[in-house]
């Protein structure tokens, strides 16, 4: 570490490297899930079925997004992959 010149390593924050979150969840995510919500509730006029549907997604999205904040980016891909080590 002594031969590097000063000023070559800064510290990171981790602001600048997690994706925007909106409700705990990412943005895109966020607001996709409550247009639907809000169709399915104020459009179709059935908000016992919009407002449950929007919560139970928020909040699975909520929890998968604090195991991995880029799992909306990695979960495609990894359906995509064949799975070798099959039990």
């Amino acid at each position: 570490m002594e031969d590097e010149p000063e000023g070559y390593r800064v510290p990171l924050r981790t602001s600048l490297t997690r994706p925007i979150l909106l409700g705990g969840v990412p943005r895109a995510f966020a607001i996709l899930n409550a247009t639907i919500g809000a169709a399915i509730g104020f459009g179709l006029q059935q908000p016992l079925i919009g407002l449950p549907l929007w919560a139970i997604a928020q909040g699975a999205a909520a929890w998968a997004a604090s195991r991995d904040p880029w799992f909306l980016d990695t979960w495609p891909r990894h359906l995509a992959k064949p799975s070798f080590l099959d039990a």
